[in-house]
């Protein structure tokens, strides 16, 4: 849908608590942020508006029309898109959740599988081809054929996989993102005047499995008009909703459980504001911060089977977890879904059915060298980082993951070096247990293998 407003600008977003953030990750320039300049005068990363046009005369939206009709196919289905209390987080005073999305009509399976699932008009395919072409064709000066014009600006494999996300988050809207890093030491501190604007928390974190009650936090946050970003990709949307608690805005590595693969790297944001949609949107958009055709059709047909490879990675990793408890070989086992985890209650309360997810962290005894020989003796858990997908894997944080932190700092937070993060896939549970507890017994004893890990070289 093309929205042509010509009153709409984009003076006031500097202002925000997004804008900011999107600066603090190098996509705007502190200068001009601190001049209240950059989007009125075009100068967002090198996105050059035309000189003297301070208003955005031509953008394509994902969202609703102005006038709250339909949205166009490919976002959450909804019928109108009045906000029944715009949240003021962009104003620094109070923070008003927006309305939720529609309550749900199916169950979350159902929703994996035809959220998003359209059906090719041309052809009548039931999975969607995908859309590969960066451009597409016009009928007359800027009257596209359909409704696609350019893939930066939006793609139907796109369109597809962040309705299926939205819909399964419970919120309004969903944007499909890819960064690149950038040099953080080129741009100053934005002086902030002890003014804090937004809280990002993980729950479980990684890797000690700690819980964070996420509606406590938003009610507090929302009280002094911040807002609350939560990381939900140890648990995937199956597991966990943090919306429904109380978040503003919900981020997930779609790289690990969504996708559920291993072969795709990209993320998401997911939200109820009309206000967050339409500047983080044309942000997306201005800096190409977008996922590729391919790697949306990827993750959208990986999210097709999220709710059964959660249950069964979550059951594997109830298994292993009581196997550990047993095991003369452990200090400590992290796991949300056993009862003696600390927060136990609150998983129960903010998880579906208290299940733990797919991720839990144990402590061996022997130190890192006792750790390294237990991943290097495993035969079914694969020595790798990342976490999410339908095979299993095992590795050493305090030298991989997080060996970037001081030790001094990662023991304090609990990532000692004999702590092993396992990340469990969907194979037979009992397969699994048995794979561990011959690598406890082999690691307490046997020599370190070197070189080798695996059978790998």
């Amino acid at each position: 849908m093309w929205l042509r407003d010509p009153d709409w600008s984009l003076a006031p977003v500097h202002q925000g608590a997004a804008a900011w953030r999107w600066s603090r990750l190098g996509l705007l320039s502190p200068e001009n942020l601190n001049r209240g300049q950059g989007f009125a005068e075009g100068k967002l990363c090198g996105c050059i508006l035309r000189p003297g046009m301070p208003k955005v005369r031509r953008w394509i939206t994902r969202g609703p029309a102005p006038s709250g009709g339909r949205m166009k196919s490919g976002k959450a289905s909804m019928t109108s898109d009045t906000d029944s209390g715009s949240p003021s987080e962009l104003n620094g005073t109070s923070i008003e959740t927006p309305a939720r999305a529609p309550t749900p009509v199916h169950q979350f399976g159902t929703r994996a599988v035809h959220a998003g699932a359209h059906v090719d008009a041309t052809t009548g395919a039931v999975i969607a081809p995908i859309s590969l072409s960066t451009t597409f064709a016009q009928v007359g000066v800027g009257k596209p054929i359909g409704q696609y014009e350019y893939t930066r600006s939006a793609n139907p494999n796109r369109d597809h996989f962040e309705e299926a996300v939205a819909a399964l988050e419970h919120a309004r809207y969903a944007l499909g993102l890819r960064f690149r890093l950038c040099n953080h030491s080129r741009h100053p501190p934005i002086p902030r005047g002890g003014i804090t604007r937004h809280i990002s928390l993980r729950s479980p974190s990684n890797p000690t499995l700690g819980l964070v009650d996420i509606r406590k936090i938003a009610s507090v946050a929302h009280q002094h008009g911040i807002m609350v970003v939560v990381d939900n990709t140890f648990l995937s949307p199956y597991i966990q909703n943090p919306l429904d608690y109380g978040a503003d805005i919900v981020v997930h590595s779609v790289t690990k459980y969504i996708n559920g693969h291993s072969d795709v790297l990209m993320g998401v944001a997911v939200f109820n504001s009309p206000t967050l949609h339409e500047r983080l949107s044309f942000l997306q958009n201005a800096i190409g911060a977008v996922p590729s055709a391919f790697d949306c059709w990827l993750a959208h047909r990986g999210l097709k089977t999220l709710h059964l490879r959660a249950r069964e990675a979550s059951k594997n990793a109830t298994a292993i977890a009581n196997a550990l408890e047993s095991s003369p070989h452990v200090i400590a086992v992290n796991y949300p879904g056993i009862k003696s985890h600390p927060q136990r209650d609150l998983a129960l309360k903010q998880h579906r059915d208290g299940m733990g997810g797919g991720m839990l962290s144990f402590r061996i005894k022997g130190g890192v060298a006792a750790a390294e020989r237990f991943c290097q003796e495993t035969k079914l858990f694969v020595l790798a980082e990342s976490l999410g997908g339908v095979e299993s894997l095992v590795e050493v944080p305090g030298s991989m993951t997080h060996a970037g932190i001081p030790k001094e700092q990662r023991e304090a937070a609990g990532v000692f070096e004999d702590l092993v993060r396992v990340s469990c896939g969907i194979e037979d549970s009992a397969d699994l247990v048995a794979d561990v507890l011959q690598a406890l017994e082999k690691a307490a004893v046997g020599p370190k293998i070197n070189g080798l890990a695996n059978g790998r070289a």
